[in-house]
């Protein structure tokens, strides 16, 4: 059995925030409200105003976003924890995107000496 969102709803599965540390001593987040990011797990298709118009979703599964403080709510399923909320309260849409030396560097670490030593004698 899967979760399937229905009309406008998103359904987002909290990505888990690093902790803060000092030293070897963890700083905890107490008292601090600050916004949810997540993956997007299910979109529903969308809804039909009352003109009869139909507005589709914008956002699409594996999609990261920023959830507000308030408005969504919290859904157990299966063991894990998941948000529920209408698509037009999200705040933002988080695009990852990788400069030309980064992924560079990522390809270097996969390759062997030789192969960097020919890649930079180019």
């Amino acid at each position: 059995m899967e979760l399937e969102a229905l009309f406008n709803a998103v359904i987002v599965k909290p990505i888990e925030s690093e902790e803060t540390t000092v030293g070897n001593i963890i700083v905890p987040d107490l008292g601090k409200e600050k916004n949810e990011t997540g993956l997007v797990i299910s979109v529903g298709p969308g809804q039909s105003t009352l003109t009869g118009d139909f507005i589709p979703t914008i956002l699409k599964v594996g999609e990261k976003v920023i959830l507000p403080t308030q408005g969504f709510t919290k859904l157990p399923y299966n063991g894990e924890e998941y948000y529920v909320g209408p698509e037009n309260q999200i705040l933002a849409k988080v695009s990852e995107s990788a400069s030309i030396d980064e992924l560079l560097d990522e390809t270097k670490e996969n390759l062997t000496k030789e192969e960097i030593k020919d890649l930079t004698n180019e």
